[in-house]
């Protein structure tokens, strides 16, 4: 197989990711990564973070609100939660969050919507945004 590995691309999207997951939890991923499991992180990181979010044509936190919207569309809420958390890291505010939601809620039903309320005062709380 040939090396799809793309270090220029890697390093971007490297950069992406910490800026809107923070380092800490982009590098415990990237520890964590095994031989079976690294070409993956790897790939992401360039291909999601580096191709996907590396230009500015769309800015960081208008990526993150479209990045909360479908992945609830999608139910994928362990996502969610961790975009959450990125998309406050990326200045969306707490009525643009609930404002998502409900747009989710709607589109998508009112349980997920539920759901999403659920984990978006899970991170809320423990960002200290909420009592």
């Amino acid at each position: 197989m040939a090396d799809l590995f793309d270090e220029d691309l890697f390093l971007k999207g490297l950069e992406q990711r910490k800026g809107t997951l923070g380092a800490e939890y982009v590098e415990k991923n990237l520890a964590a990564a095994d031989e079976f499991t690294r070409p993956f992180q790897e790939a992401m990181t360039a291909w999601c973070w580096g191709f996907g979010w590396g230009d500015d044509v769309i800015d960081p936190k208008t990526r993150s609100m479209m990045n909360l919207t479908m992945l609830g569309a999608l139910e994928r809420l362990h996502e969610w939660e961790v975009h959450c958390r990125g998309a406050l890291n990326n200045g969306v505010s707490t009525e643009e969050i609930r404002a998502i939601i409900h747009v989710i809620a709607i589109y998508c039903g009112v349980p997920l919507g539920l759901e999403c309320f659920r984990v978006a005062r899970k991170v809320l709380t423990e960002e200290g945004l909420l009592s």
